[in-house]
């Protein structure tokens, strides 16, 4: 089969035209389009169904300059179905196994609006250039918000309201190019598809990728999760990433906190490869190799 993913920028139309290839390659993953950005772009699940109905959930590019996850996360799909269909391993994992009993789900574009933004530009901005310009300087590549300019990350009811404190004390006090939370928690679709996915299906452990630093981060407000921990430090033995607690206007708000407050599950952010977003495409295939056998074994907890 030839390669579908490969380490190089695609836009929204080349993401989504990669999730039909990888679900016509394999028939046992299935594409549900779970919501719809501001722009009105398909936010899309691949999914790869469980016998008891429990699931992994693995998330990227929920920032704009950040969709490199995108990439490396779709790659690892494309490997692992190719592993399950030849009944064959990924990092010396049997594959089967590893899905035995369990299932998975993938959003690999969790903001698509926010990363045509980075990308492209103005001509990522359809009718909404003007404002988009005037918000960011004409920086549109570190753009990492959704369309309305909010941070999504930021959007989370887990202590949004002392992070919107926070913000609004650091000068984030309106729609802007990153860390501007909204108006209130959950207010923007891209949030809501993804908290809405968490409640209709049973999720046990979440994985958001995001870039950069090569960091794990696994807890949130001291909750002590079943695993959680132990979870993470296997991840960092795997992957050479280091475990850190997040602090200042890095703490709540976010998916992950979100997830760990409200089902007490294990939930992580792991920031992949190191630089300054957004990361070159052509550095994936090297952040690929770090983290693959990584991203196995979270199939396993």
């Amino acid at each position: 089969m030839a390669t579908i993913v490969r380490h190089k920028e695609y836009d929204y139309s080349g993401y989504r035209k990669i999730m039909k290839d990888l679900t016509a390659n394999f028939p046992f993953l299935k594409e549900e389009v779970i919501g719809k950005s501001v722009f009105g772009r398909d936010i899309v699940a691949l999914k790869i169904e469980s016998e008891r109905k429990e699931y992994s959930l693995y998330t990227a590019a929920i920032h704009g300059s950040e969709r490199i996850t995108a990439t490396v996360l779709l790659k690892y799909i494309e490997n692992l179905c190719d592993a399950l269909k030849s009944c064959g391993k990924i990092s010396g994992i049997d594959a089967k196994k590893a899905l035995s009993g369990k299932g998975v789900i993938f959003v690999p574009l969790c903001n698509p609006d926010g990363c045509e933004i980075s990308l492209k530009g103005e001509l990522g901005c359809g009718p909404h250039a003007a404002r988009i310009k005037r918000l960011c300087g004409s920086d549109y590549e570190h753009w990492n918000s959704n369309l309305r300019g909010v941070d999504l990350n930021h959007n989370f009811d887990a202590g949004w309201e002392r992070l919107h404190e926070l913000e609004q004390s650091l000068g984030y006090i309106g729609p802007g190019p990153t860390r501007y939370g909204g108006h209130r928690p959950e207010s923007e679709p891209e949030t809501i598809a993804l908290t809405n996915l968490c409640r209709k299906n049973r999720i046990r452990v979440l994985y958001c990728f995001h870039s950069q630093g090569e960091v794990i981060y696994w807890d949130y407000n001291g909750i002590e999760t079943v695993r959680g921990r132990k979870i993470a430090e296997i991840f960092a033995a795997s992957s050479l990433y280091s475990i850190e607690v997040p602090i200042g206007i890095a703490t709540g708000g976010g998916f992950k906190d979100w997830f760990i407050e409200t089902f007490q599950r294990p939930g992580f952010t792991i920031e992949l490869g190191k630089g300054r977003n957004p990361l070159p495409a052509e550095s994936g295939q090297q952040i690929y190799s770090q983290v693959e056998e990584m991203m196995t074994i979270g199939l396993l907890m």
